[in-house]
């Protein structure tokens, strides 16, 4: 069998979870370490145990090494060296794919190639000063009733309250400062020119808070994200859309936090401390706690699995060559 097929069906069990496979393994547990690698590629007939009994080693690795009877012993020395090789990288590989997701800005256009200090940040964006993905500029143009940013202007249907304009200005902080969004982060349209987040996870509170301060305040959509008018250089409400009290568009905190952005954020039934939740705002003097949120979220995200394949495959089909 030619190695590459081998390496195929080995990743394939161990991808899969194939029980079948699991539980020779299992059985196998005791055995020497290339046997269990054989094993796993249901290569080999264990006739016996081979706790000092003989193992028939199938004809792809006799055609490999010449023969069973001149490579065996030899062989196996290395194979077993390789199999301890390949198990611990693939341990470890899975914490070097969550590194990847953290102290990360996305690649948008106002926000910077890689995060750092910032000691100039505007008011609501002072607790990302230590380290951020934004600029003292664009954290200053955050601020303002039509921000140069996205030409956008919180002021579509009139004035909102200070309390309801400050958590958008959080929220916009938290989305141009924060350099901890990276399992969120997503390719935009088929081109790929562009990054934004879907599905961050924000804390219960954040979502209750800033819907209990907008309740007064008024919009005309549901979804700040497009559709909009743009005529006179910034947004403005459709004729068809009419002005209404935020719970008109929004009934909800859920439907607040998950719609007003298309789904950039996700209202996480976490609270805050609890660990598995981002805040949109924080008390800088009590440090970052998305840090610690986002490491654990960013290594136990499935959609990460497969970024360290690989290279174990490689090493695999190494020591079959």
């Amino acid at each position: 069998m030619d190695p590459l097929v081998i390496g195929c069906c080995f990743l394939e069990e161990v991808e899969l979870g194939n029980s079948e496979a699991r539980r020779r393994a299992e059985e196998a547990a005791q055995l020497e370490t290339p046997a269990i690698l054989l094993l796993h590629l249901d290569l080999v007939e264990l006739d016996q145990e081979i706790n000092g009994r003989g193992v028939e080693f199938p004809l792809a690795f006799s055609q490999l090494r010449g023969g069973t009877s001149n490579w065996q012993a030899p062989a196996l020395k290395v194979m077993a060296q390789w199999w301890q090789l390949l198990l611990g990288l693939w341990t470890v590989m899975p914490t070097w794919a969550g590194d990847t997701l953290l102290n990360v800005c996305m690649n948008a256009q106002h926000h910077k190639r890689e995060p750092g200090p910032e000691d100039e940040l505007y008011v609501e964006c002072i607790p990302w000063k230590d380290n951020a993905c934004c600029t003292a500029t664009t954290s200053w143009e955050a601020h303002l009733e039509v921000s140069p940013l996205h030409n956008f202007t919180l002021v579509h249907c009139g004035l909102l309250t200070p309390s309801c304009q400050k958590h958008f200005i959080q929220a916009i902080c938290f989305y141009q400062c924060s350099p901890n969004l990276g399992p969120w982060i997503q390719l935009v349209g088929p081109s790929g020119q562009g990054e934004r987040i879907v599905g961050v996870p924000l804390c219960r509170e954040d979502c209750e808070e800033w819907w209990a301060d907008c309740r007064t305040s008024y919009t005309c959509k549901s979804n700040w994200y497009s559709s909009w008018h743009w005529s006179q250089g910034k947004n403005r409400c459709p004729a068809e859309d009419i002005c209404h009290p935020f719970p008109h568009y929004f009934p909800t905190p859920t439907d607040l936090c998950e719609k007003i952005w298309r789904n950039s954020f996700k209202a996480s039934p976490e609270h805050r401390n609890s660990g598995r939740c981002l805040q949109k705002w924080f008390e800088p003097a009590q440090g970052n706690p998305n840090v610690a949120v986002t490491r654990l979220l960013a290594n136990t995200a499935p959609t990460r699995e497969l970024a360290y394949v690989p290279i174990p495959f490689s090493l695999f089909l190494l020591f079959l060559s």
